[in-house]
C-alpha cells in the first residue's frame, strides 16, 4: 500500500468529506472508497433483520456475512437497491452504533484495504488516516462547528422536501460527535500527519482546491 498513491479523508458527519472526495476522485481518476458506506450497510442490515443493537454476536455476524454489490452507482445488499435507505439520518445514527463494535469494524477491514488499487484510491471516512491507510501519502481531517454541519444537513433535506427540525439535528450530531470521537476503537480523530482543514467558512470548491495541491504536492505525477 505504501507505493500506492492514496489520500484519505476523514471527519465528522456533515463536514462535506463524501461531497469532496467523490469530486477529487473525479478529477484525479482514482478509484472511490466511502467507507461509511459500509457501516450504513451494517446497520441497515441489523434493521432488516431485526437484531438487537446490543446484541454484539449477531452484529458481528451480519457484518462478515454481507451480501454488497455497488453497480452503476447503486449499492445492492443481497441485490436490494439500498442506496436511499442508507443515507437517511437514522441510517447514520446507526452506522455510528455499530462501528464502535471492535469485531466489526476487524470484520470490515481487510475489505477496505482491497480497494487500494491503481492508479490510486480516495478513502473517505472516520480512521481512514489512522488505521485502514496509516501509509498512505496524503491524509486530510476535514471539520466544521457542529452548527455549520447541521445546518448544511438542515438544506439538504429541506431542499428535498423532508420536514426537519434544526435544534434536534444539532444535538443529533453532537450525539453522533460524542460517540465518535469517544469510541475505544479507532476513535474518530485526526493522524499525526494529517492536514486538518475546517470548513465551517469555506465553500466546497476552495476545499478541494486545498486538496488537491496537498495531492499534487505528494504525488506530482498526478497533476494533469
Amino acid at each position: 500500500m505504501a507505493e500506492m498513491p492514496i489520500l484519505t479523508i476523514d471527519g465528522p458527519s456533515g463536514s462535506g468529506k463524501g461531497t469532496v472526495a467523490a469530486r477529487v476522485a473525479g478529477v484525479l481518476g482514482w478509484h472511490l472508497l466511502d467507507s461509511g458506506a459500509l457501516y450504513r450497510l451494517v446497520g441497515h442490515a441489523v434493521r432488516k433483520a431485526e437484531a438487537d443493537f446490543a446484541d454484539s454476536a449477531a452484529i458481528v455476524d451480519l457484518a462478515r456475512n454481507l451480501s454488497v454489490d455497488f453497480v452503476d452507482g447503486k449499492v445492492l445488499l443481497d441485490g436490494e437497491d439500498v442506496s436511499l435507505a442508507i443515507r437517511t439520518e437514522a441510517a447514520g445514527n446507526n452506522a455510528s452504533k455499530v462501528a464502535a463494535i471492535p469485531q466489526v469494524r476487524s470484520a470490515l477491514l481487510d475489505w477496505q484495504r482491497d480497494y487500494a488499487r491503481s492508479p490510486g484510491l480516495v478513502a473517505d471516512g472516520r480512521d481512514m488516516g489512522t488505521v485502514v491507510f496509516p501509509e498512505a501519502g496524503v491524509k486530510i481531517f476535514l471539520d466544521a462547528s457542529a452548527e455549520e454541519r447541521a445546518r448544511r444537513r438542515y438544506k439538504q433535506l429541506k431542499d428535498k422536501g423532508i420536514d426537519v427540525n434544526l435544534i434536534g439535528l444539532i444535538a443529533e450530531i453532537e450525539e453522533r460527535d460524542h460517540r465518535d470521537r469517544n469510541r475505544s476503537v479507532a476513535p474518530l480523530v485526526p493522524a499525526d500527519d494529517a492536514l486538518v482543514i475546517d470548513s465551517t467558512e469555506m465553500d466546497v470548491d476552495a476545499v478541494i482546491e486545498r486538496v488537491l495541491r496537498a495531492v499534487y504536492e505528494a504525488y506530482p505525477e498526478t497533476r494533469v
